[in-house]
C-alpha cells in the first residue's frame, strides 16, 4: 500500500463505520439508513481496481472487513431494549457477506476491465450487491439456520408476509432483502456517474478505459 491508496482506504473505513451506526435507525418499513451508504462500499472498491489494479482494491476491501468485524464486536457488547445491538448472527452474516461480496466484485471487475468504461464497475457491483444480500439476510434472519445462534430468537423475522406488502407470501427477512437489494440495484447505476468522474480526475489516461 502507498500514500495514494489513503484516501481509498479513509473513504472504505468510514463507509463501513456509518453503515454499521445508521443501520440501527429505520427508514420506512422495509429499510435502514444504512442501506443508502453501504452499496458506497462498493464504488470504493471499483475505484480502487480501476485505478490502481486489483491488488489494492483486495487490501482495501480486507481493511474494510477489519473495521466492519470491529464494529460488529462492539455491537455485541452495547445491550439495547431488545437485548445486543447486533447478534452473533448478525455479526457472522455481515463480516462473510462483506469479503465474500466484495471480493467477488474485484474478480468480476478484473475480468471485465478492457471493455466499455461502465461494464466492469456496473456488472461487478451488481453481481457483489445480489450476493452480499443473499448472504447476510440467510445467514442473520433464516430459520433454516438458528443452529447458528439457539438462543437468538428470530422469529419476527420469519413472520409470513406478502413480500413487500403486495407480492407472493414469504418471511418478513425476505422483504427485507428485497428492499435492500433493490436500493443496491439503484445506487450500482448512480454510482456510475462519480465513477466516471473520479477516475477522470484521479487517472485522466484511463478516461475511456
Amino acid at each position: 500500500m502507498t500514500r495514494a491508496h489513503l484516501p481509498g482506504i479513509l473513504a472504505m473505513a468510514i463507509i463501513v463505520v456509518a453503515s454499521n451506526i445508521l443501520v440501527q435507525f429505520l427508514f420506512g418499513q422495509w429499510l435502514t439508513w444504512g442501506a443508502f451508504t453501504y452499496p458506497l462500499a462498493f464504488l470504493v472498491t471499483d475505484l480502487m481496481n480501476r485505478v490502481y489494479g486489483a491488488g489494492p482494491a483486495r487490501k482495501v476491501v480486507v481493511i474494510g472487513f477489519v473495521v466492519g468485524l470491529i464494529c460488529s464486536l462492539i455491537g455485541t457488547q452495547i445491550i439495547g431494549e431488545f437485548g445486543p445491538l447486533v447478534t452473533l448472527r448478525i455479526a457472522l452474516g455481515s463480516s462473510l457477506a462483506f469479503l465474500t461480496a466484495q471480493l467477488v466484485d474485484v474478480s468480476v471487475f478484473a475480468a471485465l476491465r478492457k471493455g466499455a468504461w461502465w461494464r466492469a464497475p456496473l456488472a461487478s457491483t451488481l453481481v457483489g450487491s445480489t450476493l452480499d444480500t443473499a448472504l447476510f439476510f440467510s445467514i442473520a434472519f433464516s430459520a433454516q439456520l438458528m443452529w447458528l445462534e439457539p438462543g437468538n430468537d428470530v422469529s419476527w423475522a420469519n413472520e409470513a408476509l406478502p413480500i413487500l406488502g403486495m407480492g407472493p407470501v414469504a418471511p418478513l427477512w425476505v422483504s427485507l432483502a428485497t428492499a435492500d437489494w433493490m436500493v443496491k440495484l439503484s445506487l450500482a447505476l448512480l454510482a456510475l456517474i462519480p465513477f466516471r468522474m473520479i477516475v477522470a480526475y484521479l487517472d485522466p489516461a484511463k478516461r475511456t478505459a
